[in-house]
């Protein structure tokens, strides 16, 4: 796919979103901080974000983010697990190793990740 002069070499096609999204570094023996950014765009084996600072590349990342949902309903909530392929001081890049899509209340996410 052709993109002005560039040609597109992803292999999914990304979907572009304005949503928050909550992410924490994860390591054996370790607790990490939730932190949070925005989403630049999403497929089904990527996420590109934008948050604080760089993260380090190739670390172990897990990440939440609420699809909206119409008035009364559960919203989606989207949790997956990755590695970071790229970051810089503005956005970070992660390729998705496993995820999960469902109905799930607020309480999944701690509050100390929206603080």
């Amino acid at each position: 796919m052709k993109t002005g002069t560039q040609v597109e070499r992803r292999a999914r096609r990304r979907f572009g979103l304005a949503l928050t999204v909550h992410f924490r570094l994860t390591r054996k023996g370790s607790t990490s901080r939730w932190g949070s950014g925005t989403i630049n765009d999403v497929s089904s084996s990527g996420v590109s974000f934008q948050c604080r600072g760089p993260l380090p590349v190739g670390c172990h990342l897990e990440l939440t983010l609420s699809w909206p949902a119409p008035r009364g309903q559960d919203s989606l909530r989207l949790r997956a697990t990755g590695f970071v392929v790229r970051s810089s001081a503005t956005k970070t890049a992660m390729r998705i190793t496993w995820h999960r899509l469902g109905a799930e209340p607020a309480e999944v996410i701690p509050l100390s990740a929206i603080a």
